[in-house]
């Protein structure tokens, strides 16, 4: 290459790009994109960062797939921003989907940027709301729509884990209105981001501390006080919503909101509209309880007062019946002892006579086979040396003996 080479200067080079530019968009257009920067300065001059994201898969997070450098002179941007305002409720931020209007300038020294002439506040409250369905239509078709409705919430809910923002005032009125019910709840604080872009990854963090200790705790208190439906976009979010959903604990949310419901309210076990309601639902929660058991109380007393008379009228019955079966038992016991006295006598009757005629016959049978009476027929009893003789051999000759007759004893010599 040679310096006699024909060339063009830089700046030369840019200006031919800002006619092509320029005259290939000579009228402005209406573009859709995202406010990813935003930041009014001292001058009046509204400077943006305007970007596209590639659909985020589901759980992950969206990739910018195009960005241009955008302005709001300080003439338009006034008006613009009011207008804005009043349609939706909230001021024009970080995070927000846009239809502007823009006119496509180039500079020689800047490069590319966008004027923007007027927002359509219209496109941007359709798009919240068209977020909001596709999250809904995402959680039915995931299976966890009522997940979280599902869960059993406990009689007396005392220990609450409250996921807020410390500096919150819904959280100070949270606080004010439990303490003034009278009851003895327990709150700890997970100290979260309930507003803007950092929001959505700040309140997921501060439930994820909560499920670690799911068991200290009887129900989870999602709150933030009032604001507009922008303010409120990340509790439509996908991510939060189904962290909602499947939370394993049952959750309160007091998102202080009015006119709209978000995703996050619908999945969510009991939703209310503020902060201060859900501490008051909580008191009342906690009252009905109480009165209940007063009831149960006076119910029980009664129903043992009116068991403890039924018993005794039924004792008493008792004790009359048996007074009556006792003297009847015995009645029937003395006749019965009656008649067993009388079959004794005469058992005793009976057996006395046949053991008189049995001893009578044994004594006729003793009296037979008496000594006496066999020597009354002529028997006699032989004696030698007091000793009764039963053989001849036992007696010698010339010894002296005694014959016991039925009358009388002779003495005798052996011959």
């Amino acid at each position: 290459m040679t310096s006699h080479q024909q060339h063009i200067t830089l700046k030369q080079l840019q200006q031919q790009i800002k006619s092509a530019v320029e005259g290939a968009l000579p009228l402005p257009v209406w573009v859709v994109a995202e406010v990813a920067e935003l930041k009014v300065n001292y001058s009046g001059h509204c400077y943006l960062e305007l970007v596209e994201k590639s659909e985020p898969k589901r759980g992950g997070s969206s990739t910018p797939t195009a960005q241009a450098r955008a302005v709001i002179w300080r003439s338009q941007w006034a008006m613009v921003a009011a207008y804005f305002r009043q349609q939706t409720g909230s001021e024009l931020g970080v995070g927000m989907k846009i239809l502007a209007k823009v006119l496509v300038s180039y500079h020689e020294l800047y490069g590319l940027s966008l004027q923007i002439s007027d927002i359509d506040p219209s496109y941007t409250l359709g798009e919240v709301e068209r977020q909001k369905q596709m999250t809904i239509a995402q959680l039915k078709a995931d299976g966890v729509w009522d997940m979280n409705r599902e869960q059993q919430l406990p009689y007396l809910v005392q220990r609450i884990a409250v996921v807020s923002s410390a500096a919150a005032a819904g959280y100070r009125d949270f606080m004010n209105e439990l303490r003034g019910g009278g009851y003895a709840f327990r709150c700890d604080l997970y100290d979260a981001v309930v507003q803007g872009v950092a929001a959505e990854e700040s309140i997921c963090a501060a439930l994820d501390e909560v499920a670690l200790k799911q068991e200290q705790y009887d129900a989870v208190v999602l709150i933030r006080g009032g604001g507009s439906a922008s303010d409120l976009s990340c509790f439509n979010s996908y991510r939060l919503c189904s962290y909602v959903a499947q939370f394993p604990l049952p959750v309160l949310t007091g998102i202080g909101h009015d006119k709209d419901t978000s995703v996050a309210d619908m999945v969510a076990h009991t939703p209310l509209k503020t902060p201060t309601a859900v501490a008051a639902w909580l008191v009342d929660r906690m009252e009905r309880i109480e009165g209940w058991l007063e009831e149960m109380m006076v119910q029980l007393a009664s129903f043992a007062t009116a068991i403890t008379k039924v018993q005794e009228q039924k004792l008493e019955r008792l004790k009359s019946e048996l007074k009556i079966q006792a003297a009847s038992y015995c009645q029937s016991a003395e006749a019965r002892l009656g008649l067993l006295r009388e079959q004794l006598i005469s058992m005793i009757g009976r057996r006395l006579e046949r053991e008189q005629n049995r001893l009578e016959v044994a004594q006729r049978s003793v009296e037979a086979l008496s000594p006496k009476r066999i020597m009354e027929l002529g028997f006699a009893v032989v004696r030698l040396g007091g000793k009764s003789l039963k053989s001849v051999a036992d007696a010698q000759s010339g010894e002296k003996i005694e014959i016991e007759l039925n009358d009388g004893v002779i003495k005798a010599r052996v011959e």
